[in-house]
């Protein structure tokens, strides 16, 4: 398997926006199925934070998650020795080739996961290998060019344009959301259960945050890297983006919608 890149890094101002998903705002869809004893993999847990909320759910239940950046397992270990959870640990791996026997885990998950690979497909396989007969995998994605927003920012219309460069440069799908199920019957799943839902930003406090990180990220990200390795934007244009962020979070009626595709697929 060709060596991946993830187009959005781990600056601290991409990490520091993930630690604050929570299994409520980022698993709703799941949810229902975890019961106290359910043993999950949760594959590309970043900092961690859906994956505590998943222990602290499905306790005494084994909780691993699972990320390819040994440096953002440490702030995920941290997390979870902060609130006590004994039930989940954290290890660095691979989703092409999981280090686990056959038929181990009640639910395997993976959230904004499969957008970022060059082969999905292989992915749900080797996460369905892992996960026990009548068990679930569960996927949600979003869909960057199902995003939109309000009013109309020139310089957002450039940024996605640019990060949809970014992302297919890597040989990676950022339309993620919309391609989930194809994915799914590819893979062999029969018993698919979709769903969609969506983050939105639209409060002073939401726009606040999702400007602040997303200006940072295109001036300090591997955004702002790859972006300027590529030729895609230099410097300047790079400024005005971030420039343009903050001027649509100013807005009192600004608007920013996040469409996400999910499914749950039974093993």
């Amino acid at each position: 398997m060709a060596f991946e890149t993830y187009s959005h890094g781990h600056h601290r101002s991409v990490v520091d926006v993930h630690a604050l998903r929570t299994a409520r705002d980022c698993a709703a869809y799941l949810l229902p199925e975890l019961t106290p004893g359910t043993g999950i993999l949760d594959v590309g847990c970043g900092p961690g934070s859906i994956t505590a909320d998943f222990a602290a759910l499905v306790a005494p239940g084994p909780v691993v998650g699972l990320d390819s950046s040994e440096d953002v397992l440490v702030q995920a270990r941290e997390l979870a020795a902060g609130r006590g959870l004994a039930n989940v640990s954290y290890l660095a791996g691979n989703v092409y080739d999981l280090d686990f026997p056959d038929e181990t885990f009640d639910v395997v998950h993976a959230h904004q996961v499969l957008q970022h690979l060059m082969d999905p497909v292989a992915a749900l396989r080797e996460m369905r290998r892992v996960t026990k007969p009548g068990g679930l995998v569960a996927v949600r994605d979003a869909d960057f060019s199902g995003m939109v927003w309000h009013p109309p920012t020139p310089e957002l219309a450039e940024w996605m344009r640019i990060y949809q460069e970014i992302a297919r440069g890597n040989s990676a799908e950022p339309d993620a959301g919309r391609h989930l199920l194809s994915w799914a019957l590819e893979a062999g799943f029969t018993d698919v259960t979709p769903s969609s839902s969506n983050w939105l930003y639209a409060t002073p406090a939401e726009r606040s945050r999702h400007a602040d990180s997303w200006s940072e990220r295109v001036l300090q990200s591997a955004f702002a890297e790859q972006a300027q390795e590529r030729g895609l934007a230099e410097r300047p244009l790079l400024d005005r983006l971030a420039a343009g962020w903050q001027e649509w979070a100013a807005a009192p009626d600004g608007w920013f919608l996040v469409p996400c595709g999910e499914l749950l697929l039974r093993a």
